[in-house]
């Protein structure tokens, strides 16, 4: 079960929401085994935190959540288990479009899609297509996503143009390259999530989070849910963002706003 959450913690927060969260999705297999139970049970209570997290990010107003679902690096795990993960997130994918439909959610992928199963893909894409009108918060999926490949990518393709006479090499900028990354056009992470303790980032979103708050919890997924989202927004909100710059010149945010 998850520690306890005190009060305080459990509150809704009254000062400023992060427009973008990012969450890596940690400790799923590590949760499994404590209670002795296969690995894919771990994925499969984690898929219940999914849930419960897209609906209260939502609710609070989170402009953009990107959840670290599967990178690049999770194709090398055993078979079986990256079967069972390609399962539930086609079971995801099926049953959780309605409501991100009904809530006004709009689903996207991002990363190497082209490496999923044919289902997955198709239920991807459809969910796309029902919830592209949504107005709402935009829930972005990294699957078979990895960081330094979607800078490599955003590279070629930047070469490619000047190659072909179509860009100068001096106009290339930061604000060009981060329009060929999969978040162009998205506010960058102002808060990245970290579940079950591990301090890295493992290859996620490494141009994004260049400013990123980051928040580390020692609470496996499956265990991560509205409290502990509560109680790291609570801690975001105490923290005086820079941005590079010194204390005395980034005035801190208002009370309540």
């Amino acid at each position: 079960m998850p520690e306890p959450i005190d009060a305080r913690e459990s509150a809704l927060p009254d000062g400023p929401i992060p427009r973008h969260i990012a969450i890596i999705m940690d400790g799923n297999g590590r949760w499994a085994q404590q209670r002795g139970l296969p690995r894919t049970a771990g994925h499969t209570a984690g898929a219940e935190a999914v849930r419960e997290i897209v609906r209260a990010c939502g609710e609070l107003g989170v402009e953009v959540l990107t959840l670290y679902s599967f990178s690049t690096e999770n194709w090398a795990r055993p078979e079986d288990e990256v079967a069972a993960l390609m399962g539930l997130l086609e079971t995801y994918l099926r049953d959780e479009t309605p409501e991100l439909l009904h809530n006004n959610v709009r689903l996207r992928g991002i990363g190497e899609l082209d490496q999923l199963p044919d289902n997955v893909r198709w239920l991807l894409h459809a969910g796309e297509a029902a919830t592209a009108d949504n107005t709402g918060m935009e829930l972005l999926l990294a699957l078979s996503y990895g960081s330094r490949a979607e800078l490599v990518s955003a590279i070629r393709e930047l070469a490619g143009e000047v190659a072909a006479g179509r860009l100068k090499a001096d106009d290339i900028d930061e604000a060009l390259v981060g329009s060929r990354l999969y978040t162009a056009g998205l506010p960058d992470p102002d808060l990245l999530i970290r579940t079950s303790g591990d301090l890295r980032v493992s290859n996620f979103l490494l141009w994004q989070i260049a400013y990123s708050e980051l928040y580390v919890t020692p609470v496996a997924w499956p265990d991560f849910r509205r409290p502990q989202l509560l109680e790291a927004l609570h801690a975001y909100q105490a923290r005086h963002r820079r941005f590079g710059k010194t204390g005395e010149q980034v005035a801190p945010p208002e009370e309540g706003s």
